[in-house]
């Protein structure tokens, strides 16, 4: 048998495997399809996806600024600092700061410009001052206060009798419950 042969051979298999499936030929194109245009949906998000932005030149001064960064509060997430932050401002940020340490700027000078122009509040640990105090030591005194009240509340509970008055009666009902032979409830 040629390769010719062979060929027309596999040709009229395939042919006769399509009119052998019928509508099952149609629902493969379909999902071949489907599954084609998912792939090129899928390869858009890789098509826009952002490249990674270059690291510093001088793995010293990239060393120093994540240590820096590690210690300012992104001001956009509050909850994350500079180096952890995605958020456009904080690679902004990031960028300064390497601005910065390539100036020769130390370390120390670098986080006083960064509070000098958003203030203490980008300072992850701010310094204990007298304008910070309610912030290092609010907590503690809310926790104390809280405690001191609920002491306070189970004192007085302790101090109230057992029998309980029915606060819808007047002082003259109580009497005449308390006369009852079982202090329960109304008659």
């Amino acid at each position: 048998m040629t390769a010719v042969a062979a060929l027309r051979s596999l040709a009229g298999r395939r042919t006769s495997i399509r009119a052998a499936a019928g509508s099952n030929g149609v629902r493969a194109r379909w999902t071949h399809r489907i599954v084609v245009v998912l792939m090129l949906w899928l390869g858009a998000f890789a098509v826009a996806a952002k490249e990674a932005v270059p690291a510093s030149d001088d793995p010293a001064i990239e060393a120093r600024m994540l240590r820096i960064t590690a210690e300012l509060r992104c001001l956009v997430c509050q909850n994350q600092t500079i180096a952890d932050s995605h958020a456009e401002l904080a690679e902004d940020l990031r960028e300064e700061v390497r601005g910065l340490l390539r100036k020769g700027s130390s370390d120390q000078q670098v986080v006083d410009y960064m509070t000098a122009r958003y203030g203490d509040f980008v300072l992850y640990r701010p310094a204990l001052q007298p304008k910070t105090w309610l912030l290092w030591f609010g907590p503690a005194a809310m926790l104390i206060g809280g405690a001191a009240a609920l002491v306070t509340l189970l004192r007085r509970r302790k101090r109230l009798p057992d029998d309980r008055f029915d606060p819808d009666l007047d002082p003259t009902e109580d009497d005449e419950v308390a006369s009852l032979p079982e202090a329960g409830g109304r008659p």
